[in-house]
């Protein structure tokens, strides 16, 4: 699928002036996916995710959308980190984003095959990234890209009735 942006729409890096922003846009994403059952507190991690967005900036690994000149959408991506030796070398999108009032123009899928470009180019075999089980828009927007589940997580309170210690 070939991803086309808005003509007023441009693609590329980010500045370190550009981290500022990009944390209170992940604060909008992370806002976002709190509709979705995530965990993760916004305002409470802006602040590392400044820093994170930093050194993203610094390995090349965020891209941002602007529309006039204002970050209107991003993509963070790497190579993962795993420990075990596998049959191939994975990419991890890391978080994707576009703005309200900017989505449905292509923005994010064009964010998403430039990040895949990028991966690629660092030599990865195939790409993973996650979505919230109860997003279906993101769930949709991923398989129209070409994604499938490869590996499912299950969690679980501690305070369910059918918690199990082992011990029975």
């Amino acid at each position: 699928m070939t991803a086309t942006c808005p003509s007023d729409v441009t693609i590329g890096g980010a500045e370190s002036d550009d981290a500022a922003r990009l944390a209170d846009i992940w604060v909008d994403l992370a806002t976002d996916q709190r509709a979705h059952g995530s965990n993760l507190l916004p305002a409470e991690n802006r602040n590392r995710v400044r820093e994170a967005m930093l050194q993203h900036i610094v390995t090349d690994t965020v891209l941002v959308a602007r529309r006039e000149g204002t970050i209107v959408g991003f993509v963070t991506f790497g190579r993962e980190t795993e420990h075990y030796e596998q049959d191939v070398h994975r990419g991890v999108v890391h978080n994707i984003y576009v703005t309200e009032g900017n989505r449905g123009a292509g923005i994010g899928a064009a964010l998403l095959a430039r990040a895949e470009a990028a991966l690629s180019e660092m030599g990865v075999d195939a790409v993973a990234l996650q979505a919230m089980a109860k997003n279906d828009d993101a769930r949709r927007f991923y398989r129209r890209h070409g994604y499938h589940p490869h590996r499912v997580e299950f969690e679980k309170s501690t305070e369910s009735d059918t918690l199990t210690t082992g011990d029975e």
